[in-house]
């Protein structure tokens, strides 16, 4: 495992322990007794599947006794969120940001982003979240991205790719961030899409000394096919059919991520590639001819 992968992990078991169960003693110490009884009845979850009947009554107790705290709304919500009904869990974490925005605009925003593609709508969280504190906003919850890495894929779903580019390299100047694992390869696939083949080498080069993938190598070879070089075309695409038979490759449980490449999409520009080349040798026999 790379000093990268184990960093990610480290940051995403610190992400998750934000979001775990609360220490009610610190409500104690501050003198909610309110939110404090609340607290220990959202304890009682411990055990029970977010699905089952137990650890949803647990938390609408927990409500009963503290209405406005949003940590049960949100715990809530997860159960909704998995099985597909979006509403209630919208319902849910609307309340949730409502009452405690700095615990919960983050989350929101990554979902907004990640399950429903409402890109305007997640830059407005993680916008919203930056003009409230003065600390870092911090990671998606599956630790894929820090949120102004999200933020800038939203852009770039907009089609502002500029803007998109110009947040990522904003956010890897800073001295006190440490690049995940995707974000030059993001980078280097805007600077694909925007025509700057240069700089979209050197991004892809420092992805794969981070972390590699076959989605590096594909746009590469993108990249080669639009400048008409089919020999580093082919080149590419053998490097990323072989990390892609290694497992080494762009995957989430529950969704598609943005960049994701298929096996399919290497067959297909592999044979574009290969009818480009034949043609470009019959023009030259013709020429010669």
């Amino acid at each position: 495992m790379s000093k990268v992968q184990i960093l990610i992990l480290l940051l995403f078991g610190c992400f998750q322990r934000m979001y775990s169960q609360p220490n009610c003693l610190a409500f104690k110490y501050a003198g909610d007794e309110t939110k404090y009884l609340s607290c220990l009845e959202t304890e009682k979850c411990a055990g029970h599947y977010q699905f089952t009947r137990e650890f949803q009554t647990h938390l609408d107790n927990a409500l009963a006794i503290d209405s406005t705290w949003g940590y049960p709304y949100r715990a809530k919500s997860v159960a909704y969120l998995k099985s597909g009904d979006f509403i209630s869990w919208k319902r849910l974490m609307d309340k949730a940001v409502f009452y405690d925005e700095k615990d919960n605009l983050g989350y929101r925003g990554w979902c907004r982003y990640q399950f429903f593609r409402d890109y305007t709508g997640a830059i407005a969280d993680v916008e919203k979240l930056e003009s409230l504190v003065n600390y870092d906003i911090g990671y998606s919850i599956n630790g894929d991205y820090h949120l102004k890495v999200a933020k800038a894929l939203c852009y770039k779903a907009l089609n502002q790719k500029e803007k998109a580019i110009e947040i990522i390299l904003a956010h890897l100047s800073s001295e006190e961030y440490y690049p995940g694992n995707y974000d030059y390869f993001h980078l280097g696939v805007l600077y694909v899409e925007t025509g700057q083949s240069e700089k979209a080498h050197q991004a892809f080069l420092e992805q794969q000394q981070r972390n590699p993938l076959a989605e590096s190598h594909y746009y590469l070879a993108v990249d080669y096919f639009q400048l008409g070089n089919w020999e580093k075309c082919n080149q590419e695409l053998d490097k990323a059919a072989q990390l892609y038979t290694q497992n080494q490759k762009r995957f989430d449980t529950y969704t598609h991520p943005m960049d994701q490449v298929y096996w399919m999409d290497i067959e297909e520009l592999k044979a574009k590639t290969e009818r480009e080349s034949q043609l470009q040798l019959e023009n030259v026999d013709l020429r010669t001819d």
